[in-house]
């Protein structure tokens, strides 16, 4: 997962912004939610980054969801199973590595397989 910091002048902007565009001249409501702890710890610390807290950042999501009349993403399956993922994920692993065996002889390559 890449991690984007900003600069505190850029992290102090972006706050300002979004207290100003958010926030201002606005009533609240308070709204509880359950996420997975994981995800709520990667995602503070990436909004952290930016400088936004979750409430700004779920503000500015539903913002969204009300410009766009509807999610402001695409909601799709991954391109791949996450076996399939992994599964590639290994053969470049083991294709990199020097130290995998080559094969030139099919029938040897399937012995060994079914060793």
């Amino acid at each position: 997962m890449k991690h984007t910091q900003t600069t505190p002048k850029a992290s102090r902007h972006l706050q300002t912004l979004s207290n100003h565009y958010i926030f201002n001249n606005m009533s609240t409501v308070a709204k509880n939610f359950r996420i997975d702890s994981e995800l709520n710890d990667e995602a503070t610390a990436l909004l952290e980054g930016l400088g936004l807290s979750m409430s700004q950042a779920v503000s500015m999501f539903l913002r969204q969801v009300v410009l766009h009349r509807g999610l402001p993403f695409k909601v799709e399956y991954p391109k791949y199973h996450k076996e399939l993922a992994e599964s590639i994920e290994e053969a470049k692993r083991l294709e990199a590595d020097p130290q995998t065996k080559r094969y030139t002889d099919m029938n040897e390559m399937w012995a060994d397989l079914d060793e």
